[in-house]
């Protein structure tokens, strides 16, 4: 059983990434900066624009975070978007997620340039990697496939199974591992909540994608011996033998299950790592042009 290893993957495109902006800055031409957007003050999303603050650091990109009172009206987050998308110091922005409830998640993401949407949610994005346009792909989709690539998992006429449709990975997911090159040619089935017979769709499969978020949700009667199992959930569960008190488990029965797959990612440190480093590598795109002509 192979362990498709994010967290290692991650810190080598990290490297990557370092190595291209210092050749950048040998060249004299701009280094890539990132805006954040962190509305209210709760726990997670700290935790994750934080970490997004301090990937920048490391790879010697430019960051700017701004925090906005959770009261703040909508369309006062609005003009803020609008500043930052007339910023030409600025090449990509990110508005961490959820927001309060009485701002509209699709108008503040309508609202962001397409050019500057480096976390690929807006339609444009969307539509552009519907059609197999270059484009910002959303993090965590465009953080599986590179996991694939990297690991020379074999996609070519495979089934694919995937678990969830969301617009954030699920949905663009089924898409990605259709299209028409590696990654992908894979013959796809998108199941979800209501899926009938899903045990039986998800045994078929070659490659399974589980995004449904839903603790250890599958277990080995569901996979098929030799699959390759991406796990996209992460879940905190209580446990007192922990220093922290809790551990992080995911969609999949991990220990049940990787006897089961040739290949498997954890959690922690399979899929999430990967979010990460795919934002800061369309930022990176974003800076050069190479999505939107500049």
């Amino acid at each position: 059983m192979l362990l498709i290893d994010g967290k290692k993957t991650s810190e080598e495109i990290k490297s990557e990434i370092a190595a291209r902006v210092a050749e950048i800055k040998v060249e004299g031409g701009k280094i890539p900066h990132l805006a954040a957007i962190l509305v209210g003050s709760d726990g997670a999303s700290q935790t994750y624009v934080g970490a997004k603050v301090k990937s920048c650091e490391q790879v010697g990109f430019q960051s700017t975070l701004v925090r906005l009172e959770e009261s703040v009206s909508e369309d006062e987050l609005l003009k803020v978007v609008e500043e930052i998308n007339k910023n030409p110091e600025i090449d990509g922005l990110i508005v961490q997620l959820p927001l309060p409830k009485h701002i509209s998640v699709e108008k503040v993401t309508n609202k962001i340039k397409p050019e500057k949407d480096v976390d690929g949610f807006t339609p444009a994005n969307v539509g552009r990697m519907t059609l197999g346009w270059p484009a910002y792909v959303a993090a965590t989709p465009y953080g599986i496939v590179e996991l694939l690539k990297r690991y020379n998992v074999e996609t070519s006429g495979k089934h694919c199974v995937v678990i969830g449709r969301s617009h954030i990975v699920g949905s663009p997911m089924s898409i990605l591992m259709a299209r028409n090159e590696y990654p992908g040619n894979c013959t796809v089935t998108l199941t979800h909540s209501r899926t009938q017979n899903l045990a039986e769709i998800t045994k078929t499969a070659d490659i399974l994608i589980v995004a449904i978020g839903k603790p250890e949700f599958v277990t080995a009667d569901m996979v098929k011996e030799g699959a390759t199992v991406i796990d996209v959930g992460i879940h905190r569960v209580e446990d007192s033998s922990k220093k922290s008190g809790f551990r992080l488990i995911g969609d999949v029965k991990f220990d049940e299950v990787a006897a089961k797959a040739s290949a498997i990612t954890p959690v922690p440190g399979g899929v999430g790592p990967m979010t990460i480093a795919s934002l800061l590598y369309n930022t990176l795109l974003a800076a050069e042009g190479k999505v939107y002509a500049k």
